[in-house]
Formats: structure tokens, C-alpha cells, sequence
């Protein structure tokens, strides 16, 4: 097979990849965005605080879980890179490694997270039984969503994001199904929730695990521990398990300590704020997904030009696409909140602005991050970027002791955000993997031209429209979507690019 044969396939299997992940983030971005809004109505404000704040909690003691996963990913895809991958030695070691965890996760978070909602967490008195009784079930869930990763880390190393993509819409529709299910049950809302949220994760967790076993061999093998395999993914994952640590810190440390200083309205406001920002950066994240183990299998077979161009060029569209999201939602915020939540809760629209300028810098961040990840040398990241990165919560802390508004960690999480994709992230992918410093902030800083350019016209036209009208609302909408499509054409790629594109173009309409 020649080497333009070969990349032609891969760049086919990523688009296809990339697409069947959208389909699937379209619908579970509708379905999620639609849950929200009925979950927020039958449970109320306070409620819907309450149990944000109780799985932050979880996730907080979850991210040991996310930390191992990462690395069980990379290294079933650079294993599959191999001409002799062991890849049944290596799920099966894993797959015992993640139940311990699992294990070891569910008795530490049974004593120190009732020990943080009983004296720590601003909770009325008259519904601290039903926030515990969700503090167990989620920690339920979360037993058996750790248990469950070497599985779906094995769907991505094979590419098979179809199946993702399916069972993840399965996810969202029950999830929604389950809300509906809810407004019929007279006991507390909150306990019925919490239960039909641990049953829809037991739910997804079986129909992977089924799906797995009859199609991927290594995941039906025996029990097999290697040590030294297990040495080698632990020290890989302990790395990633302190830059977990921070991240996890700066996001669901920060919902702790805002229940500590506001009501749980407050934390629904930011919590709303994060879905509409994690929404956009999951669908982004679906070419991530796609093209990530591309990067990290080019690497492991020694082709790392290759492996380099596509890490760089992955990083620029990732952007591009983020901007192509984000631009509208911004200047259409108030309207958009209106037809998805209905009424808009004090506070929300400044939170979700700020959320979506983070999101801008996330994904230099998080696309950078991918060549330190190929190469499997994560030790200066974990150690640098953590030391930054959670810095966030002592300084929040400091700011609402002063007696600052709730909307000062949105401006504290996006300038970090800032600092890490423009300092701390290039010198990293410079000094480990050996990337040019200046090529990398060349990237970026036309990524930013590109964004700039493409927001002035929308901007004026949102200035003079109103845009709660569906005229002025489409105006925005249309304008936004062609001012970035036109601007990256003039001036986000470069001229092969744009030949390929039009010859691909070409072929297809003839």
C-alpha cells in the first residue's frame, strides 16, 4: 500500500469517524439541553444545586478513575500501533487494575464525602436526608462507571465510534425518558432521581460490556495481571493522575467551595453556565476523538512528521470549529437561554459568556496536550501544569472572602484557561515532543486573527438587531456562521488545503 493510499484511508476513516460522532453529539447536545430544562422544573432550583453540588463531590473523588482510563486508552492505540500488540494481556490487566479502584474510590468517598456534605456544604436541614440518599446512589454509579472504562477505552483504540456514537444517544434518550418518568413518582424528587440516574448508568454499562465481548477478543479473556505492564500504565496514569487531580480540583472544587459561600442557586446558575460550555466542547471534542488515536498510532509506528503535522492541524480545526459554536451562542446568549431554559435564572448570562471565552482557550489547551500524550511523556505536564491549574481554588477562595460576586471564578477559570494555551502548554510540546516554540505560537495567534476578524461584522449586526426577534435571531445566526466560514477560508488554512478541499469538491458534486 503506498504511503498517499494509506494516508488517504486514515484521513477517510477519521472524517467518517467524525461524522458519526457528530450525529451523535447533535442529538445528545438537543436531548441534554431539553433534559436540563425539564430536570430544573421538576426538581427546582434548589434541588438541582443540591444534587450539582453532591456529584461534584463524586466526580471530584472520580477523577482517579479518568486518570487511569487516559492512559488505558493510549496505550491499547500505541499498542495496536505494534507489529505484535498483547493486547489481551494488557485489557485484562487493566480491567483488574480499574475494580480495585473502583473498590478503593467507593470506601474512601463513603467516608470523607459524607464527612464534606454533613459539615462543609451549605444544605437546608430539611433536605440534608434526600442530598445523602443521591451522595450513595452516585456513588453507585460511579463504582460501576469506573469499572466500565478499559471497555470503552477499547471502542476508541479500534475506531469503532459508530458504536460510541449509538450507545451514547441510548444514554442521553434514557436519561430524558427518565425525567419524564419522574414528574409521575409523588415521593421526593431528588431520591427518584438520583435512583433512575443510577439504573440508566447500570443500563449503558451493560450494553457496552455485552457489545464489547462479541466483538473485540481481548476483552473476553481470562484473568491475566502482568506487573510489569501494570507498572508501566501506572506510571504513565500516576503522571496524569496528579494533572487529573488539579483539574478536577479547579472544576468540582470550585462547586464545593461556592456552596460554601452562596445558596445552591448559585450553583445551579454556574452549573447551567458549564452544560451550555461542555456542550460545545464535547461536540468539538467528537473530531478530537476521531483523529487522537491517528496521532498516537502514527507516533507509535516511528512516522512522527506525520504524526506532528496532524497533531498541528487537528489543532487549528478543533478551533476553527469551537469558533464556528461559540461566536453565535455569545452574541445570541439571552435569546438562546430564553428558548432552552424558558426563564433565565439572575446571574446566568455573564456565567455563560465567560464559559464560552474558556472555551476558546480550552481547546489549545486540550489539543496540545495530544503529541505530549502520543509520546507517552506526561511526567513535566502532570507536574507544571497542576501547580498552575490549581491555584484557581485557593485564589477563588481569597476573592469571595474578600467579598467578590459569584461571577469572579468565571474570570478566574477563563485567565487561566488563556494562560495555559498561550505559555505553559507551548512550552511543554516544545520542550517534550521538540515542536517549534514559534510554530506552535504562530498557530494560535492566527487562530485569534481568524476569530477576531470573523466576530466584527455579527457583532455590529447584533449591536443594531434585535435579536429576540426570529428575524434578528436568524440575521445573527446566518451572518456568524458564513462571517467565520468565509474568514478561515481568506485566511485559516493554508493553500493545499484549499486545493484538496476543492478537489474533493469537485469529485463528489461531479
Amino acid at each position: 500500500m503506498s504511503l498517499f493510499t494509506e494516508s488517504y484511508n486514515n484521513n477517510k476513516r477519521i472524517a467518517k469517524n467524525t461524522l458519526s460522532l457528530y450525529l451523535r453529539m447533535m442529538i445528545i447536545i438537543a436531548v441534554t439541553l431539553y433534559a436540563s430544562r425539564v430536570t430544573l422544573r421538576v426538581l427546582g432550583v434548589d434541588d438541582y444545586g443540591i444534587y450539582q453540588t453532591v456529584g461534584g463531590v463524586v466526580t471530584f473523588l472520580a477523577f482517579l478513575s479518568n486518570s487511569l482510563g487516559s492512559g488505558t486508552s493510549r496505550f491499547l492505540t500505541f499498542e495496536m500501533g505494534k507489529e505484535n500488540p498483547r493486547l489481551n494481556t494488557l485489557f485484562s490487566t487493566v480491567k483488574t487494575a480499574h475494580v480495585v479502584l473502583g473498590l478503593v474510590i467507593v470506601i474512601v468517598g463513603e467516608v470523607a464525602g459524607l464527612w464534606v456534605i454533613y459539615n462543609k456544604l451549605v444544605i437546608p436541614p430539611d433536605r440534608l436526608r434526600a442530598a445523602t440518599i443521591a451522595f450513595h446512589l452516585s456513588m453507585i454509579g460511579t463504582f460501576f462507571q469506573i469499572t466500565q472504562v478499559p471497555y470503552n477505552a477499547a471502542i476508541i483504540a479500534h475506531e469503532r465510534m459508530n458504536v460510541y456514537a449509538w450507545i451514547s444517544i441510548y444514554e442521553a434518550v434514557i436519561k430524558v425518558g427518565l425525567v419524564f418518568v419522574l414528574q409521575v413518582f409523588n415521593y421526593d424528587k431528588l431520591e427518584v432521581y438520583s435512583g433512575l440516574m443510577c439504573l440508566a448508568t447500570i443500563s449503558v454499562m451493560i450494553i457496552y460490556r455485552v457489545y464489547c465481548r462479541k466483538v473485540f477478543p481481548e476483552t473476553r479473556s481470562r484473568f491475566i495481571f502482568d506487573k510489569n505492564m501494570f507498572k508501566e500504565v501506572a506510571s504513565f496514569s500516576g503522571w496524569h493522575l496528579l494533572s487529573s487531580s488539579a483539574s478536577s480540583l479547579a472544576n468540582q472544587g470550585v462547586t464545593i467551595v461556592t456552596n460554601m459561600f452562596f445558596s445552591p442557586a448559585v450553583v445551579t446558575v454556574r452549573s447551567l453556565a458549564l452544560r451550555v460550555n461542555d456542550a460545545i466542547i464535547n461536540f468539538i471534542g467528537n473530531y478530537r476523538t476521531a483523529v487522537n488515536p491517528q496521532i498516537v498510532k502514527k507516533y507509535a509506528s516511528g512516522d512522527y512528521e506525520d504524526s506532528k503535522r496532524l497533531a498541528l492541524s487537528s489543532t487549528r480545526y478543533t478551533f476553527y470549529l469551537m469558533l464556528a459554536m461559540a461566536l453565535p451562542l455569545f452574541l445570541l446568549v439571552e435569546p438562546a437561554l430564553k428558548i432552552w431554559l424558558g426563564e433565565i435564572p439572575d446571574g446566568l448570562i455573564p456565567f455563560v459568556k465567560l464559559a464560552l471565552v474558556q472555551g476558546m482557550f480550552q481547546t489549545f489547551d486540550s489539543s496540545l496536550y495530544v503529541p505530549i500524550y502520543a509520546k507517552g511523556r506526561i511526567k513535566e505536564n502532570a507536574i507544571i501544569s497542576p501547580l498552575f491549574d490549581s491555584l484557581q481554588l485557593p485564589v477563588i477562595f481569597v476573592l469571595f472572602k474578600m467579598g467578590y460576586p459569584p461571577v469572579t471564578l468565571a474570570w478566574v477559570s477563563a485567565v487561566s484557561y488563556a494562560i495555559l494555551a498561550f505559555v505553559i502548554k507551548p512550552v511543554l510540546v516544545h520542550c517534550v515532543v521538540g515542536y517549534s516554540y514559534r510554530e506552535i505560537i504562530r498557530l494560535e495567534c492566527r487562530c485569534i486573527l481568524v476569530g477576531i476578524i470573523s466576530s466584527l461584522i455579527p457583532m455590529l449586526i447584533a449591536m443594531k438587531t434585535d435579536v429576540n426577534t426570529i428575524g434578528g435571531f436568524a440575521s445573527v445566526l446566518v451572518v456568524s456562521l458564513f462571517s467565520v466560514i468565509i474568514f478561515v477560508w481568506l485566511f485559516g488554512i493554508d493553500k493545499s488545503t484549499k486545493e484538496l478541499l476543492i478537489k474533493w469538491t469537485g469529485e463528489k458534486i461531479l
